[in-house]
């Protein structure tokens, strides 16, 4: 089965490695046709064995290579053509839209975030199908209310945000 692995803090504040290293780690680890999209994380693959022991054997060798506490969410092929179908917004110049993979019930926690926070203005967020949606005016990602609880320390091992067209990219790559 193919699958997506999402890691979370990777090439941002010190956490820095090469797509092909950890695309090295997961072959090491077992995973077949591992390739990466992207910069930030997004690892596809193929492999037997469910979620949660690819989670553990990934992370585990994650940890291991790169010295770090590594975080990855794991979604199968649908799952990553419901983040793509579910998106709220309307393709925008003037905005970034990002989508949110995380552990059951992150949304709900998001959002209350999101309502706590002050926004700009067409700043928005939904939750759709049990996934958080957020729209921001490009330029203002790390400087919204918002934005900031993205780095959280309390909040890191809960989720992972990505660009909504990164979705795009991952179900052309996942086809191929």
């Amino acid at each position: 089965m193919k699958y997506c692995a999402f890691l979370r803090g990777v090439n941002v504040k010190g956490t820095n490695m090469k797509m092909a290293d950890v695309c090295k780690v997961f072959e090491k680890a077992g995973m077949k046709n591992v390739s990466s999209i992207l910069a930030s994380g997004n690892i596809v693959f193929s492999s037997d064995k469910n979620v949660a022991d690819l989670k553990k054997i990934l992370e585990a060798a994650m940890s291991e290579h790169f010295s770090y506490d590594a975080f990855l969410f794991i979604r199968s092929g649908a799952e990553i053509e419901n983040f793509w179908n579910g998106n709220p917004f309307e393709k925008n110049e003037d905005f970034h839209s990002y989508t949110f993979i995380g552990n059951e019930g992150v949304e709900a926690i998001l959002m209350k975030e999101f309502e706590l926070s002050s926004k700009a203005e067409n700043e928005k967020g939904e939750i759709i199908n049990d996934i958080f949606y957020w729209q921001v005016p490009k330029g203002n990602t790390l400087d919204s209310s918002f934005g900031k609880i993205l780095g959280k320390k309390s909040m890191k091992d809960q989720f992972t945000s990505r660009n909504i067209n990164t979705f795009e990219k991952i179900l052309k790559k996942m086809e191929s």
